[in-house]
């Protein structure tokens, strides 16, 4: 069993994966989360209109507390999960095993980014 919490262990990876500049710069990180939570909406069969109609909803209410949204996200994440029957502790380290095998692509992906811009490519 790998040592440390999963929250530090994927500290871990992303320091040894990108440079300082991109891992603790907030926006990145906020565009990569939100880029992953699109894609998971997208592989669950949400469309792009509910996804545009749900940033329209969102974006027009006030702005959360931080510490609130992530706890929100976690539970939400997790109850996700159980409808959808998945693991949401073994997927979690199967995608960070699989990121420590990837770090040379994911460092040339970083690296072609437009800079300055939410797409990651």
């Amino acid at each position: 069993m790998p040592s440390g919490s999963f929250q530090r262990r994927v500290w871990q990876w992303v320091v040894a994966c990108f440079p300082a500049s991109v891992h603790l710069n907030v926006q990145e990180r906020n565009h990569r989360f939100l880029e992953e939570a699109l894609e998971l909406a997208q592989a669950n069969s949400c469309t792009k209109d509910e996804a545009l109609e749900l940033v329209e909803y969102v974006f027009g209410r006030t702005k959360g507390d931080l510490r609130q949204e992530v706890g929100g996200v976690l539970v939400t994440l997790a109850a996700l999960c159980n409808a959808t029957s998945i693991d949401m502790d073994e997927a979690a380290e199967q995608e960070l095993d699989r990121n420590w095998s990837r770090i040379d692509r994911i460092r040339a992906k970083q690296a072609a980014k437009p800079q300055g811009s939410a797409r990651p490519q």
